[in-house]
């Protein structure tokens, strides 16, 4: 009788975890940033497919990956905040408890399917002076393994994380306006674009979340306004 084939759990999760890595490297960068009226985010995406997207009034998703796991991602945090808003009340929906539900769906997933899923996310809510407690942003990163950060100022997810989270540590300073914020993240997402000399304000996908914006505060650029920001 032939004995089974064991593979230590140690082996498996570093297996599993190499497999999510290999294919969020494929994908494009992501950059969020605050600036001096809310949040910034900004990927770089030449196809019709949003990674970008709002969740509720707040708060928005940003994915990099394999989109159709964080497209469906992103449609569970609507369903979760629209439940969680009727049943309570819309100031009741946090950013900080949507990424704590990130990060358990996730790390079930890591933990006990076979294949983990190919993702990072970020949840960035921007703050509001009439909620007492949450008047300032909130960044929080969610990776493949439900691990989850939050993050002051900027935050990266993508391929490239460890490189531009380096640069920006550099570069950004608090209280950029909308204007010099989009350049910087441009200038950043620059830095991996494999040789080529710059990044075309057409193939950037930047949406905002606006302090002053009454009711719903997502609002995403076109790219004329993009244009015209960046100066280009």
């Amino acid at each position: 009788m032939s004995m089974p084939f064991y593979v230590s759990p140690e082996q498996v999760m570093q297996d599993k975890a190499e497999y999510a890595r290999k294919g969020i490297s494929r994908g494009k960068s992501s950059v969020t940033l605050e600036y001096v009226e809310g949040v910034l985010l900004m990927a770089e995406n030449p196809s019709s497919l949003s990674k970008i997207g709002e969740i509720y009034d707040r708060i928005a998703f940003a994915g990099v990956g394999k989109f159709s796991e964080f497209d469906q991602l992103r449609k569970i945090g609507v369903r979760y905040a629209d439940v969680k808003g009727y049943a309570y009340s819309r100031d009741d929906v946090r950013g900080k408890a949507l990424a704590n539900a990130y990060s358990q769906a996730m790390g079930d997933v890591f933990t006990r399917e076979l294949k983990p899923l190919e993702v990072e996310v970020i949840v960035a809510e921007v703050g509001d002076d009439e909620l007492a407690g949450h008047e300032s942003n909130a960044i929080f990163r969610v990776q493949f393994d439900g691990s989850i950060s939050d993050h002051e100022g900027y935050c990266v997810i993508g391929g490239a994380a460890d490189e531009l989270n380096s640069y920006l540590s550099n570069e950004y300073r608090a209280g950029l306006p909308l204007g010099e914020a989009l350049r910087l993240g441009r200038t950043a997402l620059q830095r991996v674009t494999d040789g080529e000399p710059r990044v075309d304000p057409e193939n950037l996908e930047v949406c905002v979340l606006e302090r002053a914006r009454g009711g719903r505060k997502f609002r995403r650029l076109t790219a004329d306004s993009v244009i015209g920001l960046l100066g280009a």
